[in-house]
Order: C-alpha cells, then structure tokens, then sequence
C-alpha cells in the first residue's frame, strides 16, 4: 500500500484510501511512542530539512520528534539565522538546500501556495506543515485521527470547528478530510469570522453556541488569532467568551457527551474556560501525543516511495 501523491500540500481532493492508510500507519508507530525505546530504523540514512519561515513551537517540535524517532537526519533551519536575512531569494535558498541532497523538505509558510511552488523547484518529497490561511494538513490528520480513537468512527459523526475559521488553515483541512471521511461538518462563530460563502464547501453555519454544543458529537475549538489581528473582528475578548466561549456550564446545559478538541496554544478564558480545557470533555494532549504518530506515519509513507 501506498500514497497516490508523493507530497502532502493538503487534504482538498486526498482521497479516502490515502487518509485511511495515514490513519491506520499512525496506529502501529502510536504503539512505537508506548515502547521504552521509542525508536525504530525506518527511515535511516534519510536526511530531512524543517523549513519554518513562521514561528512555531508545537508543529515543529513534533516534526522534529517524529523524524528522531524514524531515526533520520534531521536538518532545522530558521529564517532568524538565515542568508535571507542577507537579501538571498526563496528560491535560491532552496536550491542550495536541494545541492546538499536532501530527501524531504517540510515547510511552514506565511503565504499560501509555497508548498506547491517548492514541488516545482524540488526534487524533494514535501510536506505541508502550514501555509498562509490555506491548509495544514497533518493538523486536520491528527485532529481526524483523535475523533476516530475516542469515538471509534468518523462516518456520520457531526463535528463542528467553532471560532476564527476565517484565519484557520486548520478550519479548511478539517473541513476536507473530514468530510471525505463521511462526517457531517458544520462552522460556529461571530459572523465577522465566518468566510463568506463558506457554505459551498458543504458546511453548515451556526451563530449561536448552545445550538452547536447540542447537536454536534465533536467541537473543534479554534484559537483566536491576535497575532493576525483576529481581534479587530470582535468587539472584545471578554464578549467573545460570552458568546462563543466553551464552558463547563454551556455543555453541561446542552450535550455532556460533546468531545472538545483544540488545536493549541490555547486562550485561556477566551476559547475555553480553564476548567474546561483541563477537564473530562477535551483530548487536547491526547492530540498533542496522536500529532507525533500522524507525523511520524506520513514522514514514513513518503519516505518509503520508489
């Protein structure tokens, strides 16, 4: 078995069979992250470059994780210390990377479409780890991958992302694979964070809270983005929690069987109250632990092509 693409740039029009192969190759290297030694050979004597042209923390951290315990070479490389801070093109930076034989490139970026722009200019296998406001694949992966492990299907399940979908690359790749996986997905948030015409994508909208916790078996909880000036759209952090904010209260009120993921970091007393986002409803670290096995399950999958 094997990919039908030998880059993951996002989840619009992965078909089935590749996301399910993800997800069942994530299950075996999850009882590897079990193991005292949390290690296996699969991938030695392939060397891979973390490209983040944006900051981040917990991606590249599991990229990094997951290349160290497929045991590959891994090489990171920050834009702070880099020769573009000396003027040097995209491009050229890419092909000098590419002159040092590199088998894989994963690359995070602030502008849409850079992922495909590198398959282009590259021999290497790619993977998205993030781009603009486009997609972040192994995001929406991991995040499928957790809903299946705690609710054992994906087919007919209603899952709703609630908050800032208009920032969310996370949104779209949820959107996508879910949907190809047979769940019903639907939007929840302030209307002003809500993309026009999000519907034809085969979503519904709720604006209201209580409704979504209600009739949803899942709420993805998505953060506010301030660093993208997310709150300019909303009147203030505090009636945006009063609204649309995740509490104890709200899914007690409405469906104690609500399962809440988050993508992380996460706003405390924003998105969700802090007993909520320590509590009994979410699996935020669990998806944290599943990112590492996605990670490690795709960076194998594409690494093993001939």
């Amino acid at each position: 078995m094997s990919l039908s693409s030998r880059h993951l740039l996002g989840l619009y029009g992965v078909p089935k069979e590749d996301i399910q192969l993800i997800l069942d190759t994530a299950t075996t290297f999850r009882e590897v992250l079990e193991r005292p030694i949390k290690k296996v050979p699969t991938l030695q004597g392939k060397t891979i470059v973390n490209l983040f042209y944006e900051s981040s923390t917990r991606t590249r951290i599991s990229f990094e994780l997951a290349q160290k315990r497929l045991s590959a070479d891994t090489i990171n490389f920050s834009t702070s210390t880099s020769s573009t801070k000396k003027g040097e093109t995209f491009k050229d930076t890419v092909r000098n990377i590419e002159a040092m034989k590199v088998d894989m490139i994963v690359v995070r970026h602030q502008s849409a479409g850079v992922p495909t722009y590198l398959t282009k200019i590259s021999k290497a296998n790619i993977i998205n780890a993030g781009d603009g406001l486009h997609e972040h694949p192994t995001q929406g992966l991991l995040d499928i991958y957790s809903i299946k492990e705690k609710l054992g299907k994906l087919d007919g399940l209603k899952v709703c992302i609630v908050g800032d979908v208009s920032h969310s690359r996370v949104a779209l790749s949820n959107i996508f694979g879910l949907k190809t996986m047979g769940a019903k997905v639907s939007v929840c948030g302030p209307s002003t964070m809500i993309p026009f015409g999000i519907e034809s994508l085969g979503v519904k909208v709720y604006n209201k809270i209580n409704q979504a916790i209600a009739e949803h078996d899942v709420l993805n909880v998505l953060r506010i983005q301030l660093e993208r000036n997310a709150g300019e759209r909303i009147p203030s952090l505090r009636e945006y929690h009063n609204y649309f904010g995740i509490t104890t209260e709200r899914i007690e009120k409405n469906n104690r069987d609500v399962l809440i993921l988050h993508p992380g970091p996460i706003n405390r007393g924003v998105e969700l109250s802090s007993e909520v986002a320590d509590g009994p409803y979410q699996v935020i670290l669990d998806q944290v632990t599943n990112g590492v096995a996605i990670r490690m399950a795709v960076l194998y999958l594409l690494g093993t092509m001939h």
